[in-house]
């Protein structure tokens, strides 16, 4: 790992690199934890870039994730999952030899991890706390709601809902055909799934209705609520697009459509409801929008582009001021904003 001080530009706070291929990022408060593709997990500090420590997943990594008060941290891979300890840098390391997807932190003391067709949920040591019936297919996608109260767990033809030590799901949301995304809006009002047969399937979690947001050119493979759980984004296509959940929802409305990349590689809405979103593209492109401008069926233009070398792999802000980028040639780098609301 190398890193040097940049004065390139304003924008730039750090600059460093990871000797793998970055596959997943994950910051909170003054940490950034980055997944390469091989199994090695470098933790960064979020200010400089410098790295403190690494841990290891045998088999490989898919995604990594900080507790909320950054003490410990989870990474999922093909064969397991990985569980760090901060206060003396401990890991505990299973080996399942299940695919596991991802993982997801109810709080600091509690994380669900996808390991095969189960979903585990977890003390930040890894004592088994309780465990969903195995789903139909391996899970694609976890994500918590009602302040961490109840879990929604993704795979093939539906989005189950579970409670503490309920085996079975007490809320299912049905819909044939294979979930690659989940994204439930902070005010918990609003399931979404985005799917392989290039379509968003929408549930109102009060009454269990639904939409689906079908003609998208290519599978939808990633969405992103902002904190305001008023607007949804989405790849599927060279545009991201940013749908109006206020009011009644988008059911009968038009997408906000943001072009800039060739092909969309990652999502990241600024922390705060300030409508500000980053998205990253094959090309090495870093675009930054006001998403929410115009009128439905707008067309946007980036407010600011970064140029990279290689394609970006993962978004992430740490903080509403830093956002983290990471690049498939290992390169990290971190580029200040000018204020909380600026761009």
């Amino acid at each position: 790992m190398s890193i040097t001080a940049s004065d390139a530009g304003p924008a730039t706070a750090w600059d460093t690199a990871v000797d793998d291929a970055p596959v997943a990022l994950s910051a909170r408060h003054d940490l950034i934890a980055v997944a390469g593709a091989a199994g090695t997990v470098w933790i960064l500090d979020a200010a400089t870039g410098a790295g403190i420590t690494t841990f290891e997943l045998p088999g490989g990594a898919l995604n990594v994730a900080l507790a909320p008060d950054a003490r410990h941290a989870a990474a999922t891979g093909p064969t397991g999952y990985a569980l760090w300890r901060r206060e003396d840098d401990r890991t505990v390391v299973h080996e399942s030899g299940a695919w596991s997807s991802t993982a997801a932190w109810a709080d600091h003391e509690r994380v669900a991890i996808a390991t095969g067709r189960r979903a585990l949920v977890l003390t930040p040591d890894g004592d088994e706390l309780w465990a969903t019936e195995p789903a139909a297919s391996t899970i694609t996608d976890l994500a918590w709601l009602r302040q961490g109260r109840r879990l929604a767990v993704a795979a093939y033809g539906a989005v189950r809902c579970h409670e503490r030590h309920t085996l079975k799901p007490v809320t299912t949301y049905p819909y044939i055909g294979s979930h690659l995304a989940l994204a439930v809006a902070p005010t918990g009002r609003w399931i979404c799934s985005g799917n392989q047969d290039a379509s968003i399937h929408i549930w109102r979690t009060r009454d269990g209705g639904e939409l689906t947001m079908s003609g998208y050119p290519g599978k939808v493979s990633r969405l992103a609520f902002d904190d305001t759980g008023f607007w949804l984004a989405a790849d599927g296509a060279a545009d991201v697009t940013v749908w109006d959940f206020s009011g009644k929802g988008p059911a009968g409305t038009a997408p906000r459509s943001l072009r800039c990349h060739k092909a969309v590689t990652a999502l990241t809405w600024r922390p705060g409801g300030v409508s500000h979103l980053a998205s990253g593209g094959a090309d090495g492109t870093v675009a930054l929008w006001h998403a929410t401008a115009g009128r439905p069926e707008s067309r946007l233009s980036p407010a600011h582009t970064l140029d990279g070398d290689a394609a970006v792999a993962a978004l992430t802000w740490a903080g509403p001021e830093l956002l983290v980028t990471a690049y498939r040639d290992g390169r990290i780098r971190a580029h200040r904003l000018p204020s909380r609301t600026a761009l």
